[in-house]
């Protein structure tokens, strides 16, 4: 008798394991955080993006952005400007050494996966998208964030 639940949980663990190594990989060739090439990816899909708009893209609160950006302003990768019709909103832009660090690193898992998931028939797409939310709501994670969470900083030691 096959033991689906089993099986499924094996596929499972697969994927995550190559999204991690993945991340793993790109972290250290950038020397970036997995939460900081993730916004500086999401920035560079736009060329020019508002925090909130990252923050609901990448599923996470404008906080958690906001610190990122600060990191990756910090590094020269992404600039603040202020928009000209509403100068209480920020753009977050990415910069050239922002655009060169991400032509210089390794090809992204997620471009080679976007690429095959759009290769797709829709009702294809539409499948895989159904399940794996159900997947998530099985696992109880519709509310996980997205981003990888920072390690809480060592005191004391």
């Amino acid at each position: 008798m096959i033991d689906r639940s089993a099986e499924t949980l094996i596929a499972l663990r697969r994927v995550v394991h190559v999204l991690d190594t993945n991340a793993r990989s790109m972290a250290r060739a950038s020397n970036l955080t997995q939460a900081q090439l993730l916004v500086l990816f999401e920035v560079a899909r736009h060329g020019q993006e508002m925090p909130r708009d990252i923050a609901r893209a990448l599923g996470v609160g404008q906080a958690t952005i906001s610190l990122q950006i600060d990191k990756l302003e910090a590094r020269g990768l992404v600039r603040r400007e202020r928009r000209q019709a509403d100068r209480r909103a920020i753009w977050v832009i990415l910069t050239d050494a922002g655009r060169a660090l991400l032509d210089d690193i390794p090809d992204p898992l997620q471009t080679r996966f976007t690429e095959r998931f759009e290769a797709l028939a829709d009702w294809e797409q539409t499948l895989i998208l159904s399940v794996t939310q159900r997947l998530g709501a099985l696992f109880d994670a519709e509310d996980a964030p997205a981003l990888p969470q920072p390690d809480p900083p060592v005191s004391g030691v």
